[in-house]
């Protein structure tokens, strides 16, 4: 039987509404909370096996929803934390732009850069790729677990945890607030099955399953 990580991002915050970069500072969810009730009643239709989240506040009162539903007693992670953006954590891009114009401009042309006090996405994609690999460890066939995080950490964890080349990284669109996606073991290993997605996955079956 097929194994399953959900990966999905937690509620929106104030912070979010505001277009501030978060990272690890610990913000409060605000109108995310009736989202992550919504999308927690559409998880819990997958019969999940395991729930594991991150330590920050918005991502584990997301899980929470999930764990009222389902019973689930969700394990914290703090390698599935956001990247940490240092000082940057708490601008709008506008104010990073001003502060560090010569950063923002070598990111906006791929480069993968560190804000004061923070770190690359490489070292983040690393730790989050480590944690799903731990959570994979102690998983049997037909699991699903529903892994709790953050949109930035989600995309380059997942690729990294995937094996993509980091050139490719950004051919992945961002996550918005409490989406999610499905990542399952196929026989040619782990694969994408959905991205960025509000809605429960359909059975698909590809030429390559036969």
């Amino acid at each position: 039987m097929t194994r399953r990580l959900v990966l999905w991002r937690h509620g929106r915050t104030a912070w979010n509404a505001q277009g501030r970069t978060q990272g690890q500072s610990d913000v409060d969810l605000d109108t995310g909370r009736k989202q992550a009730a919504d999308s927690a009643a559409r998880l819990a239709a997958l019969a999940p096996t395991g729930l594991v989240s991150s330590d920050l506040r918005r991502a584990a009162d997301t899980a929470a929803t999930l764990a009222a539903l389902t019973g689930l007693q969700p394990t914290y992670d703090p390698r599935l934390r956001e990247v940490h953006f240092g000082m940057r954590e708490g601008m709008t891009p506008a104010d990073a732009e001003q502060r560090w114009p010569d950063l923002m401009a070598r990111r906006a042309a791929g480069e993968d850069v560190r804000f004061p006090g923070g770190e690359t996405y490489a070292e983040a994609a690393e730790r989050f790729a480590t944690a799903l690999r731990d959570v994979v460890g102690s998983t049997r066939p037909g699991d699903t677990v529903v892994v709790v995080a953050h949109g930035s950490a989600m995309r380059v964890g997942s690729c990294r945890f995937l094996g993509l080349p980091e050139e490719h990284w950004g051919r992945l669109g961002a996550f918005s607030n409490c989406c999610w996606a499905v990542l399952t073991e196929a026989r040619t290993g782990w694969r994408i099955e959905e991205w960025n997605a509000g809605s429960l996955p359909e059975p698909v079956v590809g030429d390559d399953d036969q």
